[in-house]
């Protein structure tokens, strides 16, 4: 066990990243880091903002208590279920966050595996924000999917080239493009960080164990039933399938459109899939130049914290 000790810390980074794919453990690495340098942990999840979606989104609320003391966490639960929160949003909540930690002289230590949301706040994206167009949207409603995906194909730039899976998704896709195009409103600069990234890396079929495991635990611990509340309480199945993987397949099983067997089968291969194009986009970012120091995942805890440290601490000689 890690002594529940705070070691005097002073780095050049202004924060540290613990990402990686899904079922990986970095919740847990990234509460035990924060409880040894008096750190807090802020969230880089775009589905655990939303209150009530805890099994579905993977909240590992017991993983933020670290020998019997609870490590405070921001941007979790800050949104209600039914709402479109996006990176944007998440930009803006984090700089205040951000700001109000180092005011107070408290260490992020920064907890996610949405690459969009990470990147967003390690390059500062430039974003802008899009109000709805109800008139543009009145005449795109009465389009077909089809016409639609034409219409979005027509533009050099498109905002998100996976936001075609539904009509509501290409529609506010036509949308952000038809402003970013005729207006193009920046927000302010995102103010630049040093950031340590560290990533949690298991071998291919040891993070497709883990993620089928943890399917299963969930699933017993009450997703299905979850989901249902969620319904229950008025968010629409149109919405809830908008949020994909484990809200998309249940919904589709509580519509009768998917035996339970086939709602855990399709949804395990949905996983699957989404932690291969998690890695993609690490990838990614690592081709951009961005140094992701990745840690194996079979190191015990004590392990991966020292060697954290270690990296933290090198950077300082």
């Amino acid at each position: 066990m890690i002594k529940n000790e705070i070691v005097e810390f002073n780095s050049v980074f202004d924060l540290l990243l613990v990402t990686g794919p899904t079922a990986s453990g970095k919740t847990a690495l990234a509460a035990t880091i924060a409880n040894k340098l008096g750190g807090e942990i802020v969230s880089a999840d775009s589905r655990q903002v939303y209150r009530g979606m805890d099994l579905g989104t993977g909240k590992d609320y017991n993983d933020y208590i670290v020998n019997g003391t609870k490590i405070p966490c921001h941007l979790i639960d800050i949104a209600d279920p039914g709402y479109k929160y996006n990176v944007f949003e998440y930009q803006r909540d984090f700089n205040k966050v951000y700001s109000d930690l180092k005011r107070r002289k408290i260490f992020p230590v920064v907890c996610g595996g949405s690459g969009m949301y990470a990147d967003s706040i390690i390059t500062g994206y430039k974003m802008f924000e899009v109000p709805s167009d109800s008139g543009l949207r009145l005449e795109l409603e009465k389009k077909s999917m089809e016409e639609l995906k034409e219409i979005l194909l027509t533009y050099k730039n498109l905002h998100n080239t996976t936001d075609i899976d539904n009509k509501k998704r290409v529609i506010r896709a036509i949308e952000i493009e038809h402003s970013s195009r005729n207006k193009g409103n920046y927000r302010s600069r995102f103010p630049k960080v040093n950031a340590l990234l560290v990533g949690i890396l298991f071998d291919r079929d040891t993070r497709r164990k883990r993620i089928s495991e943890r399917l299963i635990q969930r699933l017993n611990n009450g997703m299905v039933e979850e989901v249902k509340n969620l319904i229950e309480n008025g968010i629409n199945a149109e919405t809830l399938i908008y949020y994909g993987l484990e809200y998309k397949f249940i919904t589709l099983y509580l519509a009768g459109e998917l035996s339970y067997q086939e709602m855990v089968r399709d949804l395990e291969i949905a996983i699957h899939q989404f932690a291969k194009r998690q890695m993609t986009w690490f990838r990614g970012m690592e081709r951009k130049g961005i140094k992701i120091h990745w840690l194996a995942g079979e190191l015990p805890m004590e392990e991966k914290v020292q060697k954290v440290m270690e990296l933290l601490s090198a950077e300082r000689q």
